[in-house]
């Protein structure tokens, strides 16, 4: 019995230590903070995950990070926190812009974004029509230069937040 005591004593202290894992709520943002060449008016257009209004792919100017993604993926959602403390340090210096592809519907994309953190904008490919712009399968992550241009393209999901910030210097000439 002492062991018992002893046992479920040392337990409570334990957990006392251990921090609480809070879930970090995300937002679904408009699309109107998307910095686009508004002169480019023929390409793919696509709707804003909040249902309004979206941009076209062709019109999206950086320096930014486009990153594409879908609830479904497990790497998707693996790479999220890396991207969300990218998006913390780089605002001001670096735009990032999700696009969500191939979803059931716009409440399962939504509803990732709230679980996972995401405050920036995203765009929703409702119909596959950014597959001729991307291509197929997910993440990838386009680097956009400021003229519009892609600087660099990156399959697969981020490993750690250093890799984004190392890339985005390499490829976009942006310090955080």
């Amino acid at each position: 019995m002492k062991r018992v005591v002893l046992l479920l004593s040392a337990l409570l202290l334990l957990s006392g230590c251990a921090k609480s894992i809070e879930p970090i709520a995300g937002k679904v943002v408009p699309c109107t903070e998307i910095s686009v060449e508004k002169s480019i008016t023929d390409g793919v257009q696509l709707g804003c995950l909040d249902g309004g209004e979206g941009a076209l792919l062709q019109s999206l100017r950086g320096p930014m990070l486009i990153n594409v993604w879908g609830s479904w993926c497990y790497e998707c959602g693996i790479e999220m926190p890396y991207l969300r403390s990218f998006y913390a340090k780089a605002q001001g210096k670096v735009a990032l812009v999700g696009v969500d592809v191939e979803e059931k519907n716009i409440e399962t994309a939504q509803k990732f974004v709230e679980n996972n953190g995401i405050t920036w904008p995203s765009l929703y490919d409702a119909d596959g029509s950014s597959r001729g712009y991307f291509g197929m399968g997910v993440p990838v992550t386009w680097f956009i230069a400021a003229d519009g241009s892609v600087a660099y393209k990156k399959i697969g999901g981020f490993k750690n937040e250093l890799e984004i910030i190392e890339l985005s210097a390499k490829y976009l000439d942006v310090t955080l």
